[in-house]
């Protein structure tokens, strides 16, 4: 039994740097393409690119290249995934109306360049561990703003911290430390316990690569069940390396091969379980000749090539065809076909679904037959870049057709917003959707509306141009239509409560949404107090709850209440005192013959000058001010009138309280007397 590794060969950065290279060599218009050292660590393909015209140099011959653009000749320069010095660049964009630079360098790369050169500007020193000779390496050391340090391993770390320390066996000077992006993982864990062992103040980056890390778990993983482990890649690449030191360290026995050709029955042996993973930088199709060659030599029958043959009569591969394919792998971003004539058909999920949910292995299931159609092909990766959404929006049109003559609405995925609308996905075909038809307002941004599902209608189908144009404001009509039917049909009548958004607010009151109908709550029904404007107690989008006051069925308009009995401030105040009760009260008011005091939101009481202090005062602001707080009891409650008397002089000490009584009747007598 042979298996192969879901994640060997071509990273990411890899394939978007051999996916660019070669678009440019089908678009060559007579250019000239250069590559700043070789594009990847694989020389086969590194040949197949020189055979097509592609030269690789070294940064000293930039000079050379500008004088060639100033005589007039065409030059395009590549940066390999690995990227450039910050020197090199730095020349580079200096010369950017001279000749063409593509920038093909691995994002995780460029993001190593960012962390070094943002920490390391105030003298600290940068720790490196990686392979010192690898041009990823090289690049990364040139954007540290001081020292930088290179280590292959735990080992030359902790011997070089070791020489680092004070008497306390600490290193004080800072530190920031990063990984190669291919660093083999036990190995940097490693060197973070030791760091943290010799530095308080490190600052560790993990920047090793997620499919580097995902590759070297699944090899460890394959290896722990395999008796012979097959390692794919060019000597030069450093991922491929670590990939081998893993499988020899988890298998024992592990063979490490640039091309099948380099494969012997010796080596294979009686093996009945071996496995394959191969570094960033191995072709698919070396992988798969591997992988054949291994099956010719233990197995004596080429099965896969009489299938190839078998399904190269029955149909032709070229960009633009629909072809057939049997699924031979579900990754979880992508699906992998039989072709046939040694062709991997390759779909992504973005040409498959929308959906970033959805599980690609409940879509499809191994021998699968798919209709897909040839967006590219690479005859020396021996894959071809396949979209399944082409093939089912040709199939879906005649459901559009159908969708606008029965005026059905359909769900529509918004992937793009352009200038004049919006573009959707209706069951695999492009629907537009014009700005005057989403619903919005003028000139209102429609950037929010990316990546939702709306429901629309297919409102107009030019058939010639396959085009169909589609509107959500139908929709929104449509169901405001029947909202308000359903809800003057039903029974609607005075004391029914609802609840629903303030929809607008007006001086004179708030609208509110019942469910496609708005009613009005008047701004005396808002609030027991007497307020300025309705925004002073409702917001618009606030949910509120509501009654029916009013119906008008033949006018369609309904009156509301928002305020209730229960928020009065009269029964609040009158639910918590009584005669007698002593309350906590805020003067809000001061007069000649008394001070005025909030007992309730809404209700306020008079304390009377005489009930002020145990003596006779002449000024109440003497006493009291607005904003003072006191105590004060309850001494009258005027129901008719809503009004209330306090007294602070009734919780004086009685001794003090009979005392002043005794003084007024004295002065009351004299006063009599004179």
């Amino acid at each position: 039994m042979i298996e192969i590794a879901k994640n060997a060969g071509f990273c990411f950065g890899v394939r978007r740097a051999t996916d660019t290279v070669e678009k440019m060599i089908s678009q060559n218009d007579g250019g000239e393409i250069y590559i700043l050292g070789k594009l990847i660590h694989n020389e086969q393909y590194n040949d197949y690119l020189r055979k097509n015209g592609v030269k690789d140099i070294n940064s000293e011959q930039i000079p050379e290249l500008i004088e060639r653009a100033q005589n007039g000749k065409k030059i395009t320069l590549v940066i390999r995934t690995h990227g450039i010095e910050r020197q090199i660049q730095a020349q580079l964009e200096e010369d950017s109306d001279k000749i063409t630079v593509v920038d093909c360098t691995c994002p995780y790369v460029k993001k190593i360049h960012q962390i070094v050169y943002d920490n390391s500007q105030n003298g600290e020193a940068v720790f490196v561990i990686g392979k010192e000779n690898h041009p990823e390496v090289h690049s990364i050391v040139s954007y540290a703003g001081a020292q930088a340090y290179v280590f292959a391993n735990a080992a030359e770390l902790e011997n070089h911290l070791i020489s680092q320390c004070d008497e306390q066996k600490n290193v004080i000077f800072p530190i920031i430390m990063v990984a190669q992006t291919t660093q083999k993982l036990t190995e940097w864990e490693k060197c973070q316990k030791i760091i943290k062992k010799y530095c308080t103040n490190a600052k560790i980056f993990d920047t090793i690569c997620s499919v580097t890390e995902k590759r070297q778990i699944e090899a460890r993983e394959l290896s722990s069940r395999c008796s012979l482990m097959v390692v794919v890649g060019g000597r030069e690449s450093s991922n491929t390396s670590k990939l081998f030191a893993i499988c020899k360290e988890e298998c024992g026995n592990a063979l490490w091969v640039e091309t099948a050709s380099e494969l012997q029955f010796a080596q294979l042996g009686h093996e009945n379980n071996i496995g394959i993973t191969a570094g960033a930088s191995t072709p698919d199709c070396i992988i798969q000749e591997v992988s054949k060659t291994m099956s010719e030599i233990m197995e004596n029958e080429n099965f896969a090539q009489m299938l190839d043959e078998e399904m190269a009569k029955k149909q032709k591969i070229y960009v633009g065809a629909t072809v057939k394919g049997i699924v031979m792998s579900i990754d979880k971003n992508e699906i992998r076909l039989d072709l046939g004539d040694k062709l991997t058909g390759v779909i992504t999920r973005d040409q498959i679904t929308d959906s970033n949910d959805v599980e690609l292995s409940t879509l499809f299931s191994i021998g699968d037959e798919v209709d897909a159609t040839v967006m590219s092909k690479s005859d020396f990766e021996g894959t071809a870049i396949l979209s399944k959404k082409k093939v089912d929006s040709v199939k879906n049109w005649s459901k559009v057709v159908e969708y606008a003559n029965t005026a059905e609405v359909v769900s529509a995925k918004v992937t793009e917003v352009t200038k004049g609308g919006l573009v959707a996905d209706v069951d695999g075909v492009r629907v537009f959707i014009p700005a005057s038809m989403t619903g919005t307002a003028k000139d209102e941004s429609l950037d929010s509306f990316k990546g939702t599902t709306q429901e629309i209608i297919i409102v107009e189908i030019k058939e010639d141009k396959k085009r169909a144009i589609g509107s959500i404001k139908e929709v929104i009509k449509a169901k405001k239509k029947a909202a308000t039917e359903a809800f003057w049909n039903g029974e609607i009548a005075e004391g029914m409560v609802f609840e629903g958004p303030v929809k607008s607010i007006v001086s004179y009151g708030a609208f509110v949404d019942l469910g496609g109908v708005d009613g009005l709550v008047h701004i005396t029904e808002l609030s027991w107090k007497r307020i300025k404007n309705p925004s002073e107690v409702v917001s618009v989008g606030q949910i509120i709850k509501v009654f029916v006051k009013s119906v008008d069925k033949e006018n369609k308009r309904i009156s509301l209440g928002y305020k209730t009995d229960d928020q009065n401030p009269w029964n609040v105040f009158k639910s918590k005192y009584e005669i007698g009760s002593v309350a906590s009260v805020k003067v809000v008011g001061v007069t000649t013959f008394g001070a005025f005091a909030e007992i309730v939101p809404g209700v306020d009481g008079l304390i009377h000058i005489s009930q002020i202090a145990d003596k006779k005062i002449d000024s109440v602001a003497s006493i009291l001010k607005a904003g003072d707080v006191v105590d004060a009891q309850v001494m009258e409650i005027d129901d008719e009138k809503q009004k209330v008397s306090l007294s602070i002089r009734a919780l004086l000490p009685k001794e003090e309280a009979a005392e002043e009584v005794v003084e007024e009747a004295v002065e009351a007598t004299e006063e009599a007397a004179e």
